[in-house]
């Protein structure tokens, strides 16, 4: 049977909400090498997660040393003890750690000054309780009141899974999906740009080992970021803010250890919370896990961080000339496309893994997908991007690219592809007004970034000084042999971790195979679940920021020119013929789409109509499409004439290819309203913005593998 509750028999102080939590908690068995010896059993009860605290050994433990080299990763992070700052904590070793740490740190900084009525100002602990299990509301509880006697405020946040609870093959990737999301939402929502979470050296090895099994290049056997700026999947009821800069996740605690993890909450005499679940061997980090866990040489620790901390240094290296090529080749225009000037890029002198990772960049902007591009993709951009001059096109990764009109194939154009699946589906949203707030924290989190930035560019290597810009997977672990990173041994060991992972790997997507044959991909709609009505915001896939409202209320008798009070710039055209039968009306429901052939056409159509050809064509639109004609229902027939040959104008500037990603906006009986993007619309009173504004900027946002 289960083991109870346990509670280090060594122990000092001992909780009181710790013992009258026992009836409702469940037992396992605490597994940390350093107390396993010196354990007692309480009640034996249904198992699920305990809480420990193993102050067991004698000596005192001095974590002054952690604090110090905690200070100094926060300052490399641009952080100073003055700035807001969020917590994950889930209430394990790591993430107890990592307040202890951080609340110290806070303290000191602002030299005790920094606390009103116990708490510390500026730092908040979010925790998240997935709720996948009947236990994890008390849980949560717990930690809260263990996190907030620390100094140190809290919040709970539930996750409410809309579709069901994620499938066992998927529950790790949707939870932690999951968690983010709501750990940016809450920071936005307190005014918080920084997150800090509690990932640690070891994971940076399990994560090593995981890459290495699926054939990981060396950028992402680099592992996790040092500090990244995080942004949302998901559009959320709290505004734009979330748009501009995301979050910056900051990861301290790479350099500490496990082991370390465990010193400092004994060393506090924190409690922590052991989760059964992470001895399962269901999931590839538990089995890593509890393999690295039986090599325990500190050689092989060592070196195994070694190859990791020179994975970083040659990511490092490829994501600063990354960076300079953005800056010299590429273009990004205000229609949604990017142009890549060859002669500028000069792609045959850039390494085969900057090149790679640069059109990567460019490609992954543009369509806003998160998936990174491998495989076979890769190379077929790559030896596109190499040919020059350009002469043919291309469809990869969800963008178009063809050579730039009038450039003879010395630039690049890259669109979005509108023949691809789209991102996501098109989303709706009130702006919310937060006063000062959006600013402040724009401001703070910038220059947080621009510190940071400035002190992980001085120590970018050198090209002489990074060793794995040319290999490849496969052929990594025996160049950082031969420059003497790793011993035979410690070699040995990770080929059979990677052998082991890899059988493990190959036989889940076997099994995935043969469950998911009849499995229907569920397709992508860009249809708007709700009405998309003035004063709302519609996110285009992810690109455009669409905003409609009518200027004057349309009711009653026709307005007047003069009443209007509307800016009819039409190049010194007569303003005085008003039509006085208009589709736009109070009530009215827009929708938005893709541009397609058929708008040019019907530019073209206005453009030579007169008055009267444009008021008979607009009878009968409406007529087919509402068999109801009433006297309000028609243009401003000089107004659009003149828009539409204005229009026109400014599409001769953005290349055919580019123009099917615009958005249009129509009513509901599918009538063009309005092609904003090259300032078309029907009607002067109608107001309708699209600026391009990308979730991820270029360059997916700062980051640094320090």
């Amino acid at each position: 049977m289960a083991r109870g509750l346990i509670i280090c028999s060594q122990s000092k102080t001992t909780s009181t909400l710790l013992l009258t939590s026992i009836s409702r908690l469940s037992p396992s068995i605490c597994t940390h090498p350093s107390v396993s010896s010196h354990l007692r059993s309480s009640h034996s009860i249904h198992p699920t997660r305990f809480f420990c605290n193993c102050s067991c050994r004698q000596d005192p433990i001095d974590i002054s040393k952690y604090k110090e080299t905690f200070a100094r990763r926060m300052a490399m992070a641009g952080l100073k003890p003055h700035h807001r700052i969020a917590l994950g904590v889930s209430g394990g070793p790591d993430s107890m750690a990592l307040c202890v740490l951080a609340a110290g740190w806070k303290i000191d900084g602002l030299n005790s000054a920094g606390q009103s009525s116990g708490l510390i100002d500026g730092l908040l602990a979010i925790i998240v309780d997935h709720g996948l299990r009947a236990e994890s509301k008390d849980e949560a509880t717990i930690v809260c009141h263990r996190v907030s006697e620390m100094g140190i405020r809290c919040e709970i946040s539930q996750c409410d899974w809309l579709d069901g609870r994620p499938k066992q093959g998927h529950l790790q990737e949707a939870a932690r999906d999951m968690r983010y999301q709501i750990l940016q939402k809450v920071c936005i929502q307190h005014g918080i740009g920084v997150l800090l979470v509690a990932h640690h050296a070891d994971d940076q090895a399990e994560l090593f080992i995981i890459r290495l099994s699926r054939n990981s290049g060396v950028l992402g056997l680099a592992g996790m970021a040092f500090t990244s700026q995080f942004f949302s999947k998901n559009t959320h009821d709290y505004g734009e803010a979330s748009h501009s800069h995301g979050i910056l996740l900051v990861r301290p605690l790479l350099e500490f250890s496990k082991e370390n993890m465990y010193e400092i909450c004994q060393g506090c005499n924190q409690e922590w919370v052991e989760d059964p679940t992470n001895q399962s061997p269901l999931f590839a980090r538990n089995r890593i896990r509890m393999s690295l866990r039986n090599l325990t040489s500190c050689v092989f620790k060592s070196e195994l961080q070694g190859v990791i901390s020179a994975c970083r240094k040659t990511r490092s290296y490829v994501d600063r000339i990354c960076c300079d090529l953005i800056n010299q080749a590429v273009a990004i225009m205000p229609q949604g496309y990017a142009v890549i000037d060859l002669e500028a890029l000069d792609p045959l002198k850039v390494e085969e893994i900057c090149l790679s990772k640069f059109v990567s960049l460019v490609l992954k902007f543009i369509s806003q997908r998160h998936r990174p591009v491998r495989g076979s993709a890769s190379k077929l951009l790559l030896d596109y991007i190499r040919t020059f001059p350009s002469k043919t096109s291309l469809t990869a990764a969800g963008c178009y690219l063809c050579p730039a009109p009038g450039s003879k194939g010395t630039k690049v154009l890259v669109c979005c592809s509108v023949n691809s699946p789209p991102p996501s589906k098109t989303e709706l949203f009130f702006t919310h007004s937060y006063g000062g707030q959006k600013q402040c924290i724009t401001t703070e989190l910038k220059q947080i970034i621009a510190d940071g930035k400035s002190y992980s560019d001085h120590l970018v290597p050198d090209a002489a000084d990074v060793h794995f810009l040319d290999v490849t997977s496969e052929s990594l672990l025996n160049e950082a042999q031969k420059l003497s990173i790793l011993s035979e041994s410690t070699h040995r060991n990770i080929i059979l971790l990677q052998s082991e992972e890899t059988k493990h790997f190959r036989s889940q997507i076997e099994v995935t195979s043969d469950c998911e044959l009849n499995h229907e991909v569920e397709s992508v709609s860009t249809s708007l679940s709700e009405p998309f009505q003035p004063g709302k915001i519609c996110y285009f896939m992810k690109r455009f920021l669409v905003t409609w409202k009518l200027n004057k209320e349309i009711a009653g008798d026709t307005l007047s020119i003069e009443e209007t009070n509307c800016d009819w710039d039409l190049g010194g055209e007569s303003r005085h013929d008003y039509c006085r039968f208009c589709v736009i009306n109070h009530d009215m429901v827009a929708e938005v789409r893709h541009m397609i052939d058929a708008d040019w056409m019907y530019l073209a159509k206005l453009s030579k109509c007169q008055k009267s050809e444009i008021l008979q064509e607009q009878r009968v639109l409406v007529a087919q499409r509402t068999e109801q004609l009433t006297e309000r229902t028609n243009f401003c027939s000089d107004y659009v004439r003149l828009s539409a040959q204005r229009a026109l104008l400014s599409l001769k500037s953005i290349p055919v290819a580019a123009r099917r990603s615009l958005p249009v906006l129509v009513n509901r009986q599918g009538l063009l309203l309005s092609i904003p993007s090259i300032c078309f619309k029907h009607c002067p009173c109608l107001m309708v913005s699209a600026v391009f504004k990308p979730r991820v900027p270029l360059g997916g946002g700062h980051s640094s593998f320090i």
